[in-house]
């Protein structure tokens, strides 16, 4: 919960609309609002400045837990743009959600944190639903919270269930960005390439920076045999990695191998400790055996994109190979 609305409003009012029940200092809530804006800029730059707010507004009211929680959420995103090394990142982000748990037990923004490293580092996925619908039961009037429920349920392949509470979502808060691009990602999952498309559309039309944004329209036009609209999409992509992913992707459904082989080599050589997006690309390029390789190397890394296993579209060429479901176990996800 946040948003530009917050800015007119008094810190008194927004605090008791999140659930948040100790007032913050005013100075802590500036802190806070400033760190929600750079939080939603999603840039690296952004990222960093991000954090230092949230590092201020729990500096200046130590008891503010709402700001515990972003300032978990920041860490989580430094370490997913490799800003910071993830076994101290992911520390970081556990030690500042824990602190607001201790501080609000009832604060739905801190289960819904919790459930997402309880999934993204974890692997636990029955503790990261628990901790989502805990989220969802404090404070069904939010649409953030139907969309981590979404997510929860999506990554353990409950497609139409997470598609449900997306458009909940969507119907709560029409003009919500974020709520277009989840309910755009989970038509991705289950299959439903044009309405994904245009829904991951609307986001941007209402917010040109959520996210994933252009990450994902360039990924559901390459699934579409659309790899000729995906390109100018990927060159709107802010983050390096994910343009360095994509393209190898795109070349390789328009015939051009050769090409496609040069942007595989430089992702690889550029990005190693990506495995994940590594994978991503060997599956769709049908080369099962580098594909496995690199979706081990991503397991020892603990590499967060390992969540969507089981429903990435990318990862469907895999799906008959025994050695998916072996790997799915691996991960304590259900085959």
């Amino acid at each position: 919960m946040g948003g530009i609305f917050l800015w007119s409003m008094s810190w008194k009012t927004a605090s008791a609309k999140v659930g948040e029940s100790h007032t913050p200092s005013p100075e802590a809530f500036d802190a806070y609002l400033h760190g929600y804006y750079f939080f939603e800029r999603n840039t690296k730059k952004e990222a960093d400045t991000a954090a230092k707010y949230f590092e201020r507004a729990t500096q200046l009211d130590p008891s503010y837990a709402l700001a515990w929680v972003w300032l978990s959420r920041t860490r989580n995103r430094q370490v997913n743009l490799q800003l910071t090394p993830a076994a101290e990142g992911h520390r970081l982000a556990r030690e500042a959600v824990e602190r607001a748990l201790a501080l609000n037990p009832k604060l739905a923004a801190a289960h819904a944190q919790m459930g997402r490293i309880k999934r993204q580092v974890d692997f636990d996925w029955t503790g990261g639903d628990a901790s989502a619908q805990r989220a969802l039961a404090l404070e069904p009037g939010n649409p953030e919270n139907l969309l981590s429920a979404a997510s929860a349920a999506a990554m353990l392949g409950r497609l139409e269930e997470a598609v449900r509470l997306s458009r909940q979502a969507v119907d709560m808060d029409p003009i919500n960005a974020n709520s277009w691009e989840g309910l755009g990602e989970n038509e991705f999952f289950l299959g439903q390439l044009y309405v994904a498309a245009a829904h991951s559309k609307k986001a941007l039309e209402l917010n040109p920076d959520v996210f994933p944004g252009p990450i994902q329209l360039s990924k559901i036009y390459i699934m579409q045999g659309r790899a000729q609209d995906a390109l100018p999409e990927i060159e709107l992509i802010s983050y390096a990695l994910e343009r360095a992913y994509l393209y190898p992707m795109a070349y390789d459904a328009l015939g051009r191998k050769k090409e496609s082989d040069t942007a595989l080599n430089k992702l690889i050589a550029n990005y190693p400790e990506s495995a994940y997006a590594i994978a991503q690309v060997y599956a769709f390029r049908n080369q099962s055996d580098e594909a496995f390789e690199w979706l081990d190397r991503a397991y020892a890394q603990r590499n967060t994109g390992l969540i969507s296993t089981k429903v990435n579209p990318l990862l469907k060429s895999l799906h008959k190979d025994p050695r998916f479901a072996a790997f799915l176990k691996k991960l304590n996800l259900p085959n």
